[in-house]
């Protein structure tokens, strides 16, 4: 058995995913619109279905930590990537993106969005992003890089034209089997403090209440979103046979965790394991997996362990 500060971590592993991911840093000169921004254009993390998610890496930019000497954010978007079938996963991608910039970042007025990513590969945003301009849009260089600029009807918007990505690793994974909402909540929270100040590590769904699981052949389901993890249900325990909640566990938070290498998720999970079997309620550690069949990665708790125990 392993036991992390009182509390037992189940020998298993995680599967995590390859995925196309570009970094974004996006300014401001209006500070009240910043988390607005944030949630615009991270919101609905949609992978499921093939299209993009996202999340926030760093809160808070000073201004002289910025291109533009503004305050600012650093987002990351990601798709889903087949190896099989680079060029597919790229176009998608592509439109992908432009939808999240146009509809998140553009409309909302005083944001510049630059290139955050230090990358071989970049993508040329102006047949998807730059055209928004109506045959109005320009090439100007600014602040250093090369921007596109768009008239909008409450000044110039500008966007570096170029924007880097990369195949980074998502999907990593905790389960926090905890005694109560209230401590699955408080664990989750905490958890989440503890990764924000990390550099190239999102947490795409924040705190999450339904684990992913394969379905079942036949099992009638919607086309996007999880189905219900039954084994995992707290409120099923009794109702079905084949139940894995341990034995006063109310609660299954699960933590999500995308980064731009293998180390990042690696790194992150460990902080978060750490800091999960510091808290109150929590009476088991897990993660969620796929049996084998999905994921390019496998992360194993106990190397997870190890690695805590010799620091």
């Amino acid at each position: 058995m392993i036991v992390l500060n009182g509390v037992e971590v189940e020998d298993t592993y995680c599967e995590a995913f390859d995925g196309i991911v570009t970094r974004l840093l996006i300014t401001l000169r209006d500070a009240q619109l910043k988390h607005y921004t944030a949630a615009q254009c991270t919101a609905l993390p949609s992978i499921v279905v093939g299209r993009t998610e996202a999340g926030v890496e760093i809160w808070h930019l000073k201004p002289d930590e910025t291109p533009d000497k503004n305050i600012g954010l650093i987002v990351q978007i990601w798709g889903a990537w087949d190896e099989n079938n680079p060029e597919k996963s790229l176009k998608k991608f592509y439109k992908e993106l432009g939808l999240r910039i146009r509809q998140g970042i553009l409309v909302i007025p005083t944001t510049t969005v630059f290139n955050a990513l230090k990358a071989e590969k970049t993508l040329d945003l102006m047949e998807n992003v730059g055209y928004c301009g109506d045959v109005y849009q320009e090439d100007v260089l600014i602040y250093g890089r090369n921007m596109i600029k768009i008239p909008l009807m409450m000044g110039d918007w500008y966007i570096e034209r170029h924007i880097g990505y990369k195949i980074g690793v998502s999907g990593g994974n905790l389960w926090l089997m905890c005694e109560s909402e209230k401590a699955a909540l408080n664990a989750g929270k905490r958890v989440l403090d503890a990764l924000y100040p990390l550099e190239n590590v999102i947490t795409p769904f924040a705190i999450c209440s339904a684990g992913s699981k394969t379905v079942y052949e036949g099992q009638p389901h919607p086309e996007i979103g999880p189905t219900t993890n039954h084994q995992y249900c707290p409120t099923l325990r009794d109702k079905i046979e084949d139940s894995k909640v341990p034995e006063g566990v109310r609660s299954i938070p699960e933590i999500v965790i995308n980064g731009l290498t293998l180390d990042d998720v690696k790194k992150a999970m460990r902080i978060a394991m750490l800091t999960a079997s510091k808290c109150k309620g929590v009476l088991k550690i897990s993660a969620g997996n796929f049996g084998g069949k999905l994921g390019k990665y496998k992360i194993h708790l106990r190397e997870l362990y190890n690695k805590i125990q010799v620091k």
